[in-house]
Protein backbone atom coordinates (compact mmCIF):
# COMPACT_ATOMS: atom_id res chain seq x y z
CA UNK A 1 0.00 0.00 0.00
CA UNK A 2 1.46 3.35 -1.04
CA UNK A 3 1.37 6.16 1.49
CA UNK A 4 -0.58 9.22 0.42
CA UNK A 5 1.36 12.40 0.84
CA UNK A 6 -0.47 15.69 1.32
CA UNK A 7 -0.95 17.44 -2.00
CA UNK A 8 -1.65 21.06 -2.94
CA UNK A 9 -5.29 21.52 -3.87
CA UNK A 10 -6.46 18.70 -1.60
CA UNK A 11 -7.79 19.21 1.96
CA UNK A 12 -5.35 18.12 4.69
CA UNK A 13 -5.40 17.66 8.46
CA UNK A 14 -6.58 20.90 10.02
CA UNK A 15 -7.45 22.65 6.75
CA UNK A 16 -10.06 22.07 4.10
CA UNK A 17 -8.71 24.87 1.89
CA UNK A 18 -6.29 22.83 -0.21
CA UNK A 19 -3.76 25.67 -0.03
CA UNK A 20 -0.24 24.51 -0.92
CA UNK A 21 1.25 25.96 2.29
CA UNK A 22 -1.21 23.93 4.37
CA UNK A 23 -0.29 20.74 2.49
CA UNK A 24 3.45 21.25 3.04
CA UNK A 25 2.94 22.11 6.72
CA UNK A 26 0.90 18.91 7.14
CA UNK A 27 3.67 16.89 5.50
CA UNK A 28 6.46 18.54 7.49
CA UNK A 29 4.52 18.10 10.73
CA UNK A 30 4.48 14.33 10.45
CA UNK A 31 6.72 12.47 12.85
CA UNK A 32 10.29 12.00 11.55
CA UNK A 33 9.73 13.87 8.26
CA UNK A 34 12.01 16.77 9.13
CA UNK A 35 14.72 14.43 10.41
CA UNK A 36 14.66 12.39 7.19
CA UNK A 37 14.93 15.54 5.08
CA UNK A 38 17.79 16.81 7.25
CA UNK A 39 19.71 13.53 7.06
CA UNK A 40 19.34 13.30 3.30
CA UNK A 41 20.39 16.93 2.91
CA UNK A 42 23.72 15.89 4.48
CA UNK A 43 24.25 12.83 2.24
CA UNK A 44 22.18 10.24 0.35
CA UNK A 45 21.48 7.01 2.21
CA UNK A 46 19.96 3.59 1.75
CA UNK A 47 17.10 2.40 3.95
CA UNK A 48 19.20 0.77 6.70
CA UNK A 49 21.71 3.62 6.84
CA UNK A 50 18.90 6.16 7.07
CA UNK A 51 17.25 4.11 9.80
CA UNK A 52 20.55 4.08 11.72
CA UNK A 53 21.02 7.84 11.30
CA UNK A 54 17.48 8.42 12.56
CA UNK A 55 18.17 6.67 15.85
CA UNK A 56 16.72 3.39 14.68
CA UNK A 57 13.18 4.57 14.01
CA UNK A 58 10.86 1.69 13.22
CA UNK A 59 11.10 0.30 9.71
CA UNK A 60 7.35 0.71 9.19
CA UNK A 61 7.41 4.44 10.04
CA UNK A 62 10.51 4.99 7.90
CA UNK A 63 8.95 3.14 4.99
CA UNK A 64 5.74 5.19 5.27
CA UNK A 65 7.62 8.50 5.43
CA UNK A 66 9.87 7.58 2.50
CA UNK A 67 6.79 6.68 0.45
CA UNK A 68 5.13 9.98 1.37
CA UNK A 69 8.21 12.06 0.59
CA UNK A 70 8.76 10.22 -2.68
CA UNK A 71 5.09 10.70 -3.58
CA UNK A 72 5.44 14.41 -2.79
CA UNK A 73 8.39 14.53 -5.26
CA UNK A 74 10.84 15.53 -2.52
CA UNK A 75 12.86 12.29 -2.66
CA UNK A 76 13.97 9.90 -5.32
CA UNK A 77 15.54 6.48 -4.93
CA UNK A 78 18.57 5.45 -6.97
CA UNK A 79 20.94 2.49 -6.92
CA UNK A 80 22.95 4.12 -4.12
CA UNK A 81 19.96 5.05 -1.94
CA UNK A 82 17.54 7.89 -1.31
CA UNK A 83 18.36 11.41 -2.53
CA UNK A 84 16.62 14.76 -2.24
CA UNK A 85 15.15 15.90 -5.53
CA UNK A 86 15.59 19.48 -6.71
CA UNK A 87 12.29 20.31 -4.96
CA UNK A 88 13.51 18.59 -1.80
CA UNK A 89 16.77 20.55 -1.84
CA UNK A 90 14.85 23.79 -2.37
CA UNK A 91 12.58 22.96 0.56
CA UNK A 92 15.54 22.39 2.88
CA UNK A 93 17.04 25.69 1.71
CA UNK A 94 13.70 27.46 2.25
CA UNK A 95 13.66 26.22 5.86
CA UNK A 96 17.03 27.84 6.62
CA UNK A 97 15.53 31.23 7.60
CA UNK A 98 13.09 29.44 9.93
CA UNK A 99 16.02 27.65 11.57
CA UNK A 100 17.86 30.96 12.03
CA UNK A 101 14.73 32.58 13.48
CA UNK A 102 14.17 29.67 15.87
CA UNK A 103 17.73 30.01 17.19
CA UNK A 104 17.18 33.75 17.84
CA UNK A 105 13.88 32.90 19.53
CA UNK A 106 15.62 30.32 21.74
CA UNK A 107 18.30 32.84 22.73
CA UNK A 108 15.75 35.52 23.55
CA UNK A 109 13.67 33.15 25.66
CA UNK A 110 16.78 31.91 27.47
CA UNK A 111 16.39 28.35 26.22
CA UNK A 112 19.46 26.23 25.64
CA UNK A 113 19.70 24.78 22.14
CA UNK A 114 21.79 21.74 21.22
CA UNK A 115 25.16 22.75 19.88
CA UNK A 116 24.94 26.29 21.23
CA UNK A 117 25.88 27.73 24.60
CA UNK A 118 23.05 28.11 27.07
CA UNK A 119 21.97 31.28 28.87
CA UNK A 120 24.58 33.00 31.00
Amino acid sequence: MEARAPRPGVPVRGSGSGRPVMAVLDLLGRRWTMRILWELSQAPAGFRELQRRCERMSSSVLSTRLDELTGALLLTVRDDGYHLTRLGQELVEALSPLDAWSRRWARETGAATPGEPGPK
